[in-house]
């Protein structure tokens, strides 16, 4: 059974990830561009795991910021994962504590989007993540190795309009999860709270402000769901 959901994961997951392709290879494109070497790019990818951090960290290197800087920088961006691992949180508890580190270590959007809607489901295992989360690990690596050998040869990835790639996918991820009023409502206070904060507060606060936003857009919905 084990076996059977592993593969699960990954064949569920594999839709997803396609876009994370492009995505991969523009950061590995870019790190080479910005004076890091190819082991330096790939090591990021190998033990940080989180593409939009890793993209945001890039220029900050470039200009010398500090590490704790870039450390506070990538805590803000990746603070969406608290609540990804909250709401994933009552169907690991039978797992043992290095087994959720794995797999909270491994977990990605596009991972915590299959998993959290198989575990919705009541079809919730460890070996299932697992899977999700191995095929979009590997699949990151590989294609920032590629960026890396590609970075020889191309020396500007936005130009070819690589950056689309993620939200594309993230609308992909988004859309089929629209599916009643309360979703739909959350979505449009997440959209818009953002836009405004980004065009009103500088750095990448929007992320958080949204997130909050969107978190009590939800909570009063759904009171009024369970009121009525």
């Amino acid at each position: 059974m084990q076996e059977k959901d592993f593969r699960k994961g990954v064949s569920d997951t594999v839709p997803l990830i396609v876009g994370m392709i492009p995505f991969g290879l523009a950061y590995g494109i870019l790190g080479k561009s910005i004076g890091l070497t190819s082991g330096e790019t790939i090591a990021m990818s190998i033990l940080v795991f989180a593409g939009s951090a890793q993209f945001i960290c890039l220029p900050m290197l470039m200009e010398g910021a500090s590490l704790a800087m870039v450390s506070f920088t990538t805590l803000l961006i990746n603070l969406r994962h608290l609540l990804m691992g909250a709401s994933l949180a009552p169907y690991m508890s039978g797992l043992s504590m290095p087994f959720k580190a794995l797999l909270s270590f491994g977990m990605a959007d596009e991972t915590y989007a299959v998993t959290i809607q198989r575990a919705q489901a009541g079809c919730y295992t460890g070996a299932y993540q697992l899977g999700s989360n191995a095929i979009c690990y590997l699949l990151w690596v590989m294609s920032t190795i590629g960026g890396v050998i590609l970075g020889d040869y191309i020396s500007d990835p936005l130009s070819w309009g690589l950056d689309f790639a993620m939200p594309a996918t993230f609308l992909a991820l988004l859309i089929p999860r629209l599916r009643d009023k309360a979703s739909v409502v959350v979505c449009l206070v997440a959209t818009v709270v953002s836009v405004g904060a980004v065009i009103l507060i500088p750095g990448k606060w929007y992320i958080i402000i949204a997130c909050l936003a969107a978190a009590m857009a939800g909570g009063l919905m759904g009171g009024k769901q369970d009121a009525i």
